[in-house]
């Protein structure tokens, strides 16, 4: 896994505000970087966490206020991210944040919808995925992308659904009026670009999910965007979505980065909502995965599914990200006809977008990745020798 400059940052970087946290062995602890042409320069003394940066009335001002150390390039930094590789006495990257709760949205597109009651039905069994694929997209189709959740026609379509005998749970999110908003990982869990992804060592099918993900301040204003991996095994979640926790949350299975790219006069919401994302799965067999999720086919706007994560009904006081969900769903077969795809240790899982960059780990399992050890007690301790907390 080779990381560079030129393939991590965004086709438009000179002019993105970009920010990222880098890992600091100098001072045993981690330290949030702007990026600027090239280079990476430590602003915690002006910004010391990520969420006080999202939580200010105007981040770009405060970028601009704050000075920084320059670390080096980012290639270097880069360079050093991958732990197979890394010089340990030198800087890296990790996730691009912090305090905020990792808050992920489900059964945002119609594609995936399916997907997920075919899980359900076939109850984490891969080779009766196909057969079941067939059998819904006869009552139902496969194109609900025009059908606004909680309409009218939606709950026609509910109505048709259980006279028919095929209602499933993830229906009642995808074309309900509630979304499915659950947590992904607690603070501090996320891992960045070049880091190992990890996989429940139960798991069997499984696939990653490329996603954006919104920065979004306790007050509910939205602030930035990135990439995320909400990486998802199928077998579990299929044989119960009471088992959605055991599935979605395990050591290093939230993948976020590679920088937080912060709203302003080049970049909005609306080029979030305009977002095309690719994914490149390349496995140490040889075996090659593509795919794609765009965020103009989503069901719910994403302004409407951050006001159903947070609000009056419940807060964030360091806000939250919120992965936005996927339209990808791996059906080509990896070891044997009607298989499908799941993982092998060693994949390489490649994510970009033109306007955030690209997100890439390699898969492992959840048990041999790096362990999580530095959590929010460490950050407050770690910052507090630093003399950060005063700022």
């Amino acid at each position: 896994m080779k990381l560079s400059a030129k393939t991590t940052l965004p086709e438009d970087a000179e002019r993105a505000t970009l920010i990222g946290r880098v890992w600091r062995p100098d001072v045993s602890g981690p330290s949030v970087v702007a990026i600027r042409g090239g280079h990476v320069f430590d602003i915690s003394p002006d910004v010391p966490t990520v969420r006080d940066l999202c939580e200010s009335a105007d981040p770009i001002a405060e970028l601009e206020r704050a000075g920084g150390m320059n670390l080096g390039k980012l290639d270097v930094l880069l360079a050093n991210t991958p732990r197979a590789t890394r010089n340990p006495t030198k800087p890296w990257l990790i996730a691009p944040i912090d305090l905020q709760a990792v808050k992920a949205a489900g059964v945002t597109f119609a594609v995936s919808m399916l997907e997920r009651v075919i899980e359900e039905r076939a109850r984490g069994n891969p080779a009766a995925a196909a057969t079941i694929r067939a059998e819904i997209g006869r009552i139902i189709g496969d194109d609900l992308s025009r059908l606004v959740p909680g309409s009218p026609e939606a709950a026609e379509l509910k109505r048709v659904l259980i006279a028919g005998g095929v209602w499933s749970q993830y229906l009642e999110v995808g074309i309900g009026p509630d979304a499915e908003i659950f947590t992904k990982a607690p603070a501090m869990a996320a891992v960045g670009t070049g880091a190992e992804a990890g996989l429940h060592p139960i798991s069997t099918w499984n696939n990653p999910e490329p996603e954006v993900v919104l920065a979004v301040a306790s007050t509910g204003r939205i602030v930035g965007a990135t990439l995320g991996n909400d990486v998802n095994l199928r077998d579990v979640e299929g044989r119960s979505a009471l088992l959605l926790g055991k599935a979605k949350d395990n050591n290093a299975s939230a993948a976020v980065g590679p920088f937080l790219r912060l709203f302003d006069d080049h970049f909005t919401l609306d080029d979030v909502r305009r977002a095309d994302l690719t994914l490149h799965v390349e496995g140490p067999d040889g075996f090659v995965l593509e795919g794609a999720s765009s965020i103009s086919k989503i069901s719910r706007d994403p302004e409407d599914l951050v006001r159903q994560m947070i609000g009056p009904h419940h807060q964030y006081p360091d806000g939250a990200v919120l992965y936005l969900g996927t339209m990808f769903a791996p059906v080509k077969d990896r070891h044997a006809p009607g298989q499908g795809f799941t993982h092998v240790a060693g994949d390489i899982v490649t994510i970009h977008s033109p306007r955030l960059g690209t997100l890439t780990n390699i898969m492992t399992t959840s048990d041999k990745a790096e362990p999580w050890t530095f959590g929010t007690s460490h950050l407050m301790r770690n910052l507090a020798r630093r003399g950060l907390l005063g700022v």
